[in-house]
Parts: structure tokens; sequence; C-alpha cells
């Protein structure tokens, strides 16, 4: 449920049984804590009638599993591997008898699983009507791809669910997918797993949904079909080769394709890079060149079809692929690529799609590039030995450089009023508003989150940390909790061993805590709050320390802590009375002791202490009214109504609703959802057919 449905269920527990009592943190506490309030109800018809108006109002699930999941087409050359697709159709078809239908298939890499995944789904649309939803893990930001909890939301997303219906926590986003798929018939497919733990949530509770994990190197230990994709025969070889450079470019290199098969050894990606390479050839009017020596004696078929497509770029493109390599970017365009070569992004944009060309490069869209992990590994271990360390560090240090002063321009235009954002740079390019700078955060946020890991790696410690503080409108307004959270774990780290006791410290310890709150990981927000309220005291930031305190006592209110959270509140106004008119956030006092009135008027709902909570609650209203902070308005105007209906005058709450309902745009979709179920409370009728 909502954060505040929790809450008003929080309040209602507590008048129930009578005194305060903890959010549950399991399903056993939530029902043992449902045992309590049952007895209490049984004998008392109002308290049930509440209860039951409390149930009523809860939103009706509206998320629905969308078919248009966005699986990816499979390709013109695929060749073969009937054997395997074989064998994954009997895994997806055979009879129901209580085991999940699981496969997994796995290869080294360039061997050419994705191409099978992806086939098969081609050739199993009518099979699976009800969705097939394609999750590529190798774009994620860390070598070990991204956290159990993140897989899951990327798969929800793929099914339609939106960021307001997204659960917080793993345990809820794995009852939705379950609830989404149950009677289904879809297919699921997961590439570029590298821990049964990314998965083992998505294994079907349902017979008739298929998951299909996809590993690039040795099997996992997944209670699954085991499905190896072994390498291609020299027949077929030959027929990958043929399809790829056209019969010009075979006809030209039949005499060397003995050569050509043996260096290949039946990697897919490796006769692909080799057959690209024939084509331009061919295309050229020239003659198929021999592989020389260093990319025939590679050591790995990968690593020398890498050698070979190097071969055929110019050396100012190839110096651009293999520093642009470096960083592990998941994804990079003309500026990036530019940035790493120390060239203009006119100059880099053809390189780059020359290197897309001979295989060294996947196109994302008109934009965007990606390497294939294996290539880049690859490119990145050229790059030392051929270009000196200084070379390499200079271009890392570009293009963090390039990430900092984007994210900083984003930041500030979707949030150009938050003192929790550096002003923007005075160089780089600016965003158009709010929506423009949430976008383009959104859009770069992989490759923020590896610039923050690889700043750090650097030991570039003012680059990292002013990275993760720019993630801060993200995890505020679009709810990237998951996807931030790897780059605040390793900025507050940072900023303790570089930076202990500052203020920088103290707000990305306060960035950890919300994001940890909003995940109701509850002990380990709680602990990156009090390290927040630990550095901005140490440092005398008045305006930081009040903040951190303010948050601590919201954790606590989501847990239903009352009493502790309202003192807190008071802390927090205690802190800010000290802040003089010289000091930084002088000008912003009246709207903090607002906000601070707001949530010390919440803490007194739950403490059953009404009157004060309505006058404070009326209080922060009317400021909002007067500085026409529309959504803050409408923000304590739903508080007041919850405390007006605990109070027991639903007249006053009704048209209290009402006010708050004209002042939110169709934007504020879940607040209005909420608003319509606590009208339902307010009422004696039946929830409406």
């Amino acid at each position: 449920m909502g954060k505040q449905m929790l809450l008003s269920t929080g309040v209602l527990v507590r008048r129930t049984l009578g005194w305060q009592t903890p959010l549950p943190a399991d399903e056993e506490g939530w029902q043992a804590l449902a045992g309590q309030v049952y007895a209490r109800i049984g004998g008392d018809p109002e308290q049930a009638r509440e209860w039951a108006r409390l149930v009523w109002s809860f939103p009706e699930p509206s998320v629905e599993l969308l078919p248009a999941g966005g699986f990816p087409p499979s390709t013109r050359d695929f060749t073969n591997r009937q054997k395997v697709l074989r064998q994954l159709r009997r895994e997806a078809g055979r009879p129901a008898d209580g085991r999940p239908r699981v496969a997994l298939l796995h290869g080294p890499p360039g061997i050419g699983t994705t191409a099978v995944a992806r086939h098969l789904g081609a050739t199993l649309q009518n099979r699976f009507p009800d969705g097939q939803f394609y999750v590529d893990l190798r774009d994620a930001p860390g070598e070990n791809g991204p956290e159990p909890a993140t897989v899951l939301v990327r798969v929800l997303r793929k099914m339609g669910v939106s960021s307001e219906d997204m659960p917080s926590t793993s345990e809820g986003r794995g009852e939705l997918y379950h609830r989404l798929t149950a009677g289904r018939r879809a297919l699921v497919v997961v590439d570029h797993a590298s821990a049964v733990a990314q998965v083992r949530s998505l294994i079907p509770a349902t017979p008739e949904v298929f998951l299909l994990v996809v590993v690039s190197g040795g099997p996992l230990a997944l209670a699954a079909e085991r499905v190896p994709v072994p390498p291609l025969s020299d027949r077929y070889a030959v027929q990958l080769v043929r399809k790829v450079a056209g019969r010009e470019g075979y006809a030209l290199a039949k005499n060397l394709m003995p050569g050509l098969l043996a260096a290949c050894a039946g990697n897919a990606f490796a006769l692909r890079t080799e057959a690209l390479r024939l084509q331009a050839e061919a295309s050229a009017g020239g003659y198929a060149s021999r592989r020389t020596e260093a990319s025939a004696g590679a050591d790995d078929p990968v690593r020398g079809a890498v050698r070979g497509a190097c071969e055929r770029l110019r050396p100012q493109a190839v110096r651009l692929v293999r520093l642009t390599a470096l960083g592990g970017w998941p994804c990079v365009d003309a500026r990036i690529a530019a940035a790493a070569a120390g060239i203009t992004p006119q100059e880099a944009g053809p390189m780059l799609a020359e290197a897309s060309e001979t295989g060294l490069l996947e196109t994302m869209d008109d934009e965007r590039f990606r390497y294939r992990p294996e290539v880049r590994r690859c490119l990145a271990d050229e790059a030392g030995p051929q270009y000196g360390i200084p070379e390499c560090t200079a271009a890392v240090e570009r293009v963090l450089d390039l990430l900092l002063n984007r994210a900083l321009h984003a930041a500030h235009a979707a949030l150009p009023l938050s003192w929790r954002t550096e002003p923007a740079p005075e160089e780089g390019e600016a965003c158009d508003g709010e929506a423009q700078g949430i976008e383009v955060l959104a859009a770069e946020l992989g490759n923020l989150v590896r610039a923050v890991v690889v700043a750090d790696e650097y030991r570039y410690v003012e680059r990292a940390l002013r990275l993760a503080r720019a993630l801060w409108p993200l995890q505020l307004k679009a709810g990237y909790w998951d996807e931030v959270l790897p780059a605040l774990r390793v900025a507050t780290d940072c900023a303790d061993k570089h930076q202990p006791h500052s203020a920088m410290a103290g707000a990305l310890h306060f960035q950890l805590a919300h994001c940890l709150g909003e995940l109701k990981r509850w002990n380990g927000a709680e602990e990156a709050a009090r390290a927040a309220i630990a550095c901005e005291r140490a440092y005398e930031h008045l305006r930081g320390e009040a903040s951190a305190v303010e948050l601590l006592g919201l954790l606590e209110l989501a847990q239903w802590r009352h009493e502790p959270a309202y003192e807190r509140f008071v802390e927090a106004e205690s802190i800010l009375s000290r802040i003089t008119a010289d000091q930084e956030g002088a000008g912003d006092l009246p709207r903090a002791f607002a906000l601070a009135g707001r949530h010390r008027g919440r803490a007194l709902r739950g403490m059953r202490r009404f009157t004060e909570s309505r006058e404070l609650l009326e209080a922060a209203a009317d400021f909002f009214e007067s500085r026409q902070e529309d959504y803050n308005r409408a923000r304590a105007l739903t508080d007041l109504a919850e405390t007006l209906h605990e109070e027991g005058d639903d007249d006053a709450a009704l048209t209290t609703i009402a006010t708050a309902e004209r002042l939110l745009t169709a934007a504020a979709a879940p607040h209005l959802r909420y608003l319509a179920g606590l009208r339902l409370r307010c009422t004696d009728g039946h929830r409406p057919e």
C-alpha cells in the first residue's frame, strides 16, 4: 500500500488497540497484528465499520499485464542451432507436472546465446500470446550486474507497471510479478544474468510461463533445463559467412576459408566480424586480405576478431574505440567518445559509425552505441600498452568531466530552487526546464552510476561525490531508488574516507537514507540518517542538520512511531531557529518551518491530539496558499482531512478533500486516487459498484 495509506492504517491500529504499535517487519508480524485487531473489533461494531471503510478505500488493483514487452527481433543471419532450439521448445511446451518451466541457455562469450534467445522469441509468438518480455542486464553499470530487486523492477516495467504502481520492496515486486503472470501464457527472458539471485524471484508459479535465463559464460547453479550453445560446425559457419558477406564477399575469400574457420573456431561473433570484413572488401572492389599474424594468432576467437576489426579501421578510430572502452560505460555517444579521444563530437560521430560497421560496437538508436562486454574488455586491454597510462587516465578523466557537466545542468534544471543541487556550470549544454532535466538524468543514469564507481576507483574524490549528489532529482521526483542505490553506497563510503564530517558527507548520507527509506529498508535508512546528522552537526551546517533530523522523524513516522517522530520534528524546528539572517538557508526559513509544522501535525494525529494537529495543518495549508504552492497546499489539506475524519468531523473532512482535489492536476493521479479513497472513508456508503 502507498505511504499515505500506510500511515492511516497505523493511526487506526493505534486507535483500535489503544497503544503505539510498531510497523510489522515481515509477513508473520502482519498476521499477528491482524489477529490482535480482529479480536478487538469483533465486539465493537463502530470500529468494525471503520476498518471496513478503510479496506474499501484501498485502490482497486489497476495494474494489468501488457503483452507488448518490446522483445527484440531475431537477426537476418541467424544460422542453424536447430538442436538447441528443439531443446528449448521441449522445455517451453512440456506437459505441466508441477515443475516450473525454466531453461538456462549458456555458452562462451560471442558464441551466440543472445541470438538464440531472440530467435526463439520470434518463432514462439503464437505459443505466448500474453506477452514476451526481454530484459538485458549487460547495460548495468557494475561488473556483477544489477541487484535482484532491480531486476524485478526492470521486468515489471516491461510488463507495463508504472513508477507510481511499482512496489518498493522485493517481496512486493515478486508478488506483483506472480499476480500479473498467474494463468498467463508468457515468455520471460533475462539475458546476461550473472547470479542465481538475480532470477530466483522470476521462477514462474504458473505452468504456462516460460523463464529463459541466458548466461554468457559457464552455467549458473540454477534448477533449470541446461541448454549449452556449442560452436558452429564448419558447414554452418560457412553458411553464416555467406549470409553476412554476401555472394561476392564469400567468393573473394573462398581460398581463405580453411584458415578463417580455424581461427574463428565456430564462434558466431568472430565469424560475423570476419564476414563483415569480406563484405566491405567486396564492396570496395578489392581482394580479400588475409588476417595478420597478430589477429590470427590470438588466444581466443573473440580477441582475434577484435584485433582483425581494428586492422580495418583508421588509426584514429582505433584509438577512439579503445579509449572509450576504458570506462566500461553502459552506452556511448559522439560526445562521450569525443571526450575520451580528445576530439570534437563532429569528428567522433563518423568514427563510431565506422566501428559499428566492423562489429566492434552495437547500435542502440540513432545516437547511442554499446560494446559487447567481451569486446570492451579486449579493447580496454589494448589501450594501456598502445597509448600509455597517462593518456588512458586522461581519457577517463575527460569523460568523467563531461558526464559531471551534463548531470549538473540536468539536476539544476530538475530542481532549480533546491539547495541540494549545485548551480548549473557556465559551460556545457543547459536543459530546458524540469521535465527535460529529469529526462536527461534518466537517459544517462547507467553512465552516471558507473561514473561514480570509476571516479572512486581512480581516486577522483570530488568528482565521485558531486556526481552522486547530482542524482538527487531522480530519487526525489522519478523514483529511481534501486538504480541510484549502488552509486550512493560507493559515494558515502568515499566521503567517509576522504571527507569525513563534512557537509558533502552529510548530504550523501541524507540521500542514502532517503533512498533506503523509500525502499522500506528501515534499519539502514535510520543508520544513514543518523550519520547525516553527525556529519552536518560536526560541520556546523545548521540547515543540513535540521533537514537530516526531519528525515529521521519521517522514517520513524512511517514506522508508526509517532512520539519519537514528533520529538524529531520539534528538534528540527529548534535547529532551524538557530539560523541567523546571514547564514545559509535564512531565506528558506518560513517554508522550512511550515513543512516541519505539517510533519508535527501528522505525528500529533497519530498521537490522537487532534486539536493541536488541526491547528498546525491549517497553518501549513494557509502558508502554502500564500506562496501559491498548490501541490504542497493539497498535501497539507489531505493531512488535515485525515485529522478531521479521525476527530469525527466527516462533513468538514469532505469539504477539505474537495478543496485539495481542485488544487491537483492530472499528473498527481496517485494523490487523487488516495483522496477518492479518503472520501469513501468519510461516508457511510459502501464502495460503489
